[in-house]
């Protein structure tokens, strides 16, 4: 298996293509296109997101049932994903264009919960508890180049095409192709018996972890949805946006194997919770920053970058060796994971982007007051929720396995 940890890494991408990058670009692309508001966009995010309490436990629940016809369930949840990701950005909006909204990312959604899902369980089953850190690196590497390259192609598309969001789309649908068909040999319809126990319980046991996900990955998910209005009227540096997000998360990529090389040689919860106070004191700063500060916010971009990338990728190893140190199987679990770390992007579109709005930032009107906002959303709130996220770490850290 250790030969074909390359596969992983590509078919980590197209997860990575899929995720983050739509918080960047989908609510700008919905305002700029259609004029669409701000709340009503942020309240579509988090009622799809709502639908995932009962959707990722339930997809979860069907790739443990049906894991015989693992290959059809990954090329359903890859069409799935295709067929919204043409609709946002390639169809134009055949209805009112917040609906389309609405329907397009639930399709993506759906996809991306379920192979996800398919992912970390096989992974989580094919690998034993020592080779996590090893899988975890192409994994997880993989998935932050996926995420640059989502991020960058709107932008170097726009230099040699009208409409580089469509080109973008269509990007998408061909590494969905290829990581499709390089995954196609690895995935195994007899995975290993683990200890099934019914949802209520699997809750309990994993409460500590699911908070830990929930929590930590807030703080990504308000910046990741913040990051363009952040630097186009914060910084006044809009032409500036593509290559910081690449910067970011190329800097995650990179971080990947250093975080794993550390925590196989120290310790998973030691070396995690060192990125996360970099990464706290790195929102403090980036508060303080204004008009043409944007050399100063590259610098904190490498450094997020760094600290993201241990975020994903010792966060998984933890939770998959506790499951295996538990002999718990991973389907259910993996489905209540994804859906704790998708909770933290809904809660973030409900609560940033309305009360952003409310609190007087007006992209068509801006203010001083709105400006300061803007930077307490993006930089203080969170710091705060970084801090929870350590203390919950320090928690499972003293019983960890």
């Amino acid at each position: 298996m250790g030969q074909s940890l390359w596969r992983f890494s590509i078919f980590g991408a197209l997860l990575g293509a899929a995720g983050l990058p739509l918080y960047i670009h989908a609510p700008k692309y919905f305002v700029d296109t259609y004029g669409s508001s701000l709340a009503a966009l942020g309240v579509v995010l988090f009622v799809l997101r709502m639908l995932d309490v009962v959707q990722d436990p339930l997809l979860g629940r069907l790739v443990g049932k049906y894991r015989s016809h693992v290959r059809s369930l990954v090329v359903g949840g890859a069409g799935l994903m295709c067929l919204g990701m043409l609709g946002l950005f390639v169809v134009a909006a055949p209805i009112a264009p917040v609906v389309w909204f609405a329907v397009t990312l639930a399709c993506v959604f759906t996809g991306f919960s379920l192979l996800t899902i398919v992912f970390y369980a096989q992974s989580a089953d094919l690998f034993d508890g020592p080779s996590q850190v090893r899988v975890a690196r192409w994994r997880e590497t993989g998935q932050l180049l996926g995420i640059c390259l989502a991020a960058l192609a709107p932008t170097l598309l726009g230099l040699a095409m009208d409409a580089p969001f469509a080109g973008f789309a269509w990007l998408f649908v061909g590494l969905t192709l290829l990581g499709v068909g390089v995954m196609n040999p690895i995935w195994s319809a007899t995975w290993i018996a683990k200890q099934h126990v019914n949802l209520l319980a699997l809750v309990a046991i994993l409460k500590p972890y699911l908070m830990l996900g929930f929590v930590n990955a807030a703080p990504v998910a308000i910046t990741s949805t913040l990051f363009l209005f952040f630097v186009q009227y914060r910084l006044g540096a809009e032409p500036m946006a593509g290559p910081l997000l690449v910067v970011f998360f190329l800097s995650a990529a990179i971080s990947a194997p250093i975080w794993t090389w550390c925590a196989a040689r120290i310790s998973d919860v030691a070396i995690l919770a060192f990125a996360m106070v970099l990464s706290l004191v790195c929102f403090v700063f980036a508060f303080y920053l204004g008009t043409g500060d944007v050399g100063y916010f590259a610098v904190i971009c490498v450094l997020t970058g760094f600290t993201t990338g241990a975020d994903m990728t010792l966060l998984p190893v933890i939770f998959t060796r506790f499951l295996q140190a538990r002999d718990i199987a991973p389907d259910l679990s993996f489905g209540l994971w994804s859906f704790a770390s998708k909770m933290a992007l809904a809660f973030a579109a409900i609560l940033v982007l309305p009360a952003l709005e409310f609190s007087g930032f007006n992209p068509e009107a801006i203010t001083a007051q709105g400006l300061n906002n803007l930077s307490v959303a993006y930089a203080i709130i969170p710091s705060a929720l970084k801090l929870g996220a350590l203390y919950l770490l320090y928690k499972i850290g003293k019983s960890y396995a």
